[in-house]
């Protein structure tokens, strides 16, 4: 490991400690989005209720139910041809910041209830179904300032009003039908009084509505003495099983990676995905293979043509310019016959007009080149250096 990979990992490793020890340091903002979901310890979660709820409904037997209402009670109705009920009895829970239960379920669940059950909702909203069978209404009022204050009809239960403020709703019941609704509890504002619990029957069955469920969150739960507001609402359900639908409030399952820790921690998830781009970074700048400079050699010069010279200089001084003159025209024809493939047997006009034809030199040139060679071939006298050059030049017209 050279230096300077060494001093890239202290640096990266100092960044990373230097990133964890900020968000150690610095205050974890509190989330205070309205969950509900039973696996959140955040204000607005159910965790605490989760956690305690044999304790807020002592002596019931509580069960989850981890499907849609539909689904569990469809497959506990009993569809003999004798008996037109179900196999389950009790109160059917759901606590939820908006109503989440689906069409089918609803309709289920006034089914279940017209049986001589019970179903006990906690919620802001109701759809339109409940508006029309129970016959009530609801609205908000938008006069409400910064306090909501919620207590209980009942006078047995005490007049203690709960400050339900943080995370509470301004929604009441603007109408109900008087002669068979029961009000079990009130909020209110700065200067006024608002209906938001009852109970509606239901043929063989009961309704209770209840319209501020940030009442049953961890932070209504642990704050002062709110949790006994939550217990006396609780205390109007009848004696029973108590079915609680929670198929939508479980929250995800934690994974079982051993990176779920790092994953679910902002300035280890930051230090994790910073350390696998650096490591990204490093090994593209990194990915060719590292070696010492090769050093460039030479090519062997190619001696033939300084040879060449060195011999043609050798025979014009030695004054043989009728060798070199017969050299140059066997190079000369040899060149012909290998390039233009024209035969060099005979130096006629056929010659001259194939070699005119695939060099495109002036015929003329070729005809003095020709004539040149023609006399070489049956002179008998010593050649000069005039001829020499005058044979070499025609050659090059030709040639070049």
């Amino acid at each position: 490991m050279n230096r300077t990979l060494k001093i890239y990992i202290f640096l990266l490793v100092i960044l990373i400690a230097g990133v964890i020890y900020v968000d150690a340091v610095r205050p974890k903002p509190v989330d205070w989005s309205p969950s509900y979901v039973l696996r959140d310890k955040i204000p607005f979660g159910l965790y605490v209720f989760d956690q305690e709820s044999k304790t807020i409904l002592p002596k019931r037997n509580i069960e989850k139910v981890r499907k849609s209402a539909y689904e569990f009670l469809d497959e506990n109705y009993d569809y003999s041809q004798d008996v037109d009920s179900y196999k389950v009895k009790g109160t059917m829970l759901s606590i939820c910041d908006t109503y989440i239960i689906d069409d089918e379920s609803t309709k289920e669940l006034f089914y279940f209830v017209s049986h001589g059950n019970t179903a006990f909702i906690s919620t802001q909203n109701l759809p339109e179904i409940f508006t029309d069978s129970l016959n009530i209404k609801l609205d908000a009022d938008f006069e409400f300032k910064s306090q909501i204050d919620c207590w209980l009809a009942n006078p047995s239960l005490g007049p203690q009003k709960y400050d339900l403020s943080k995370g509470g709703n301004n929604a009441y019941f603007s109408s109900i039908d008087t002669l068979t609704t029961t009000i079990l509890g009130y909020q209110s504002g700065k200067d006024n009084k608002h209906v938001n619990f009852i109970k509606v029957p239901y043929k063989k069955g009961n309704f209770y509505i209840h319209l501020q469920p940030n009442a049953f969150t961890n932070y209504q739960l642990l704050k002062d003495n709110h949790y006994q507001y939550t217990e006396k609402v609780l205390s109007y359900l009848p004696k029973g099983n108590i079915y609680w639908l929670v198929n939508q409030q479980e929250g995800a399952v934690e994974s079982g990676s051993t990176l779920r820790y790092i994953t679910s921690q902002p300035a280890l998830k930051s230090a994790w995905y910073l350390f696998l781009i650096g490591m990204v970074i490093f090994m593209i700048f990194n990915a060719k293979r590292r070696q010492r400079v090769i050093p460039i050699i030479k090519p062997l010069p190619n001696t033939t043509v300084d040879f060449t010279k060195t011999i043609g200089n050798l025979y014009y001084q030695e004054g043989n310019h009728q060798n070199l003159i017969d050299k140059k025209i066997i190079y000369f024809l040899e060149r012909v016959r290998n390039e233009y493939l024209i035969d060099t047997a005979v130096l006629d006009e056929n010659f001259i007009k194939k070699l005119h034809a695939k060099t495109g030199k002036d015929i003329k040139d070729i005809e003095h080149l020709v004539y040149l060679i023609n006399y070489q071939k049956k002179s008998y006298h010593q050649s000069i250096e005039t001829d020499l050059i005058e044979i070499n030049k025609a050659i090059e017209k030709i040639i070049s």
